[in-house]
């Protein structure tokens, strides 16, 4: 990915002064250093951040300026990087199945926060795994799952132990001298305060069941991003009621609180600039790039809706928009966003359709295929 030197003052002035040709993902540390600090003064535990939803160096650098200092890690690869780049932050490794060789390497590098969701895997950890390191205890934390509620799509489908067996689980960690914690996902995008609610209502009925106090409960990501016109997350609502829940089941027995927001942090902070490569027939317009590149996850949870379209020359278009089929550049009949798109009605060849909140899971997502997928970035002050 390719990087423009130059720090402009939004989108529309990228437009203007470089007319790109390929698409272009814009970011604003602003923005991203803000969202950072509404968690950290919002969020009534420890804010840590998925790196899996953009492993940008240039994120994980702002987001240290803004004073994260945990991060969720789900493979070597991200562990090393953090390891780099803050090597006194906190590491979660909460991808629940790893390989024998991924766990050893975690535990060379010192890594003192797992998770797990399975009988199996949690003898592999019980395998390898201290107790301590560096005179410190290892947390070993059993995921469980509930049915999802409000949320884009389920984690559930993937992992995630149902409440009995992670009592099962929570027991032996604690039996065997580990920190026993819990952590659960709510669903991604999840705009609905109650799943939150729920999890924890469940979390106190877990340990309760295993006769172990959980030393801390983390509530996953899941945090939406301003995906809607109109509708912006009410992030503090979500916080209050995490909170508010947590001290009504567990009194003053409560545990830590743990967060991983990764679109909740991120996906605000950039902008996705694509060019029109043709209207056809007045009818379908196809971008030059698409559900193969930054576009990847539009399909699965649905369009972003923040769209603003310029010409050729950066002037926005703002007149009565209508439903259009959009394809993306490959020679895959899959290159499709879902439905339909509201544009303007005189969009045209050449005009920049640029999306808003695209930083999640976009850049990491983004392939060559069909020859395609070159991707420049460039910095602005504002979104």
């Amino acid at each position: 990915m390719g990087q423009e030197k130059t720090v402009w003052d939004n989108p529309a002035e990228v437009i203007r002064h470089l007319k790109p040709e390929h698409p272009v993902m814009v970011f604003a540390p602003t923005v991203l250093q803000d969202r950072a600090r509404r968690f950290l003064q919002g969020f009534p535990g420890f804010v840590t951040y998925a790196v899996k939803s953009n492993p940008d160096e240039a994120v994980i650098q702002n987001l240290l300026a803004a004073g994260i200092r945990g991060f969720d890690v789900a493979s070597p690869f991200e562990i090393d990087l953090i390891g780099r780049m803050a090597p006194d932050a906190a590491r979660h490794y909460h991808n629940p199945v790893r390989a024998r060789s991924e766990i050893g390497h975690a535990v060379g590098s010192g890594i003192r926060a797992w998770s797990v969701d399975s009988r199996s895997e949690l003898e592999k950890l019980f395998d390898q795994v201290p107790t301590e390191v560096d005179g410190q205890g290892v947390e070993i934390s059993p995921r469980f799952k509930l049915p999802v509620l409000g949320a884009a799509y389920d984690f559930g489908s993937k992992f995630g132990a149902s409440p009995e067996l992670a009592a099962e689980l929570l027991a032996e960690v604690a039996r065997r001298g580990y920190i026993p914690s819990l952590t659960f996902h709510p669903g991604t995008q999840c705009t609905d305060p109650i799943a939150w609610e729920s999890y924890i209502r469940v979390a106190k009925d877990i340990c309760d069941m295993a006769g172990v106090r959980a030393t801390r409960l983390n509530v996953g990501g899941g945090f939406p991003s301003h995906r809607v016109v109109g509708v912006e997350p009410d992030l503090e609502s979500i916080f209050q009621e995490i909170g508010d829940t947590t001290t009504e089941m567990f009194g003053d027995d409560a545990p830590d609180l743990v967060c991983e927001p990764g679109r909740g942090l991120c996906a605000d902070a950039f902008a996705l600039i694509t060019r029109v490569k043709g209207v056809r027939d007045g009818g379908d317009v196809f971008l030059n790039d698409g559900t193969y590149g930054g576009l990847a996850e539009l399909p699965i949870i649905g369009n972003i809706d923040r769209i603003e379209v310029y010409t050729a020359e950066g002037v926005l278009r703002e007149g009565d928009a209508g439903g259009r089929v959009i394809f993306g550049p490959t020679c895959d009949s899959v290159d499709r966003l879902p439905g339909e798109l509201a544009l303007p009605a005189d969009i045209a060849e050449g005009d920049f359709v640029v999306f808003q909140g695209a930083g999640a899971y976009s850049v990491v997502t983004n392939t060559r295929f069909n020859g395609f997928g070159a991707m420049t970035r460039a910095t602005v002050m504002a979104l």
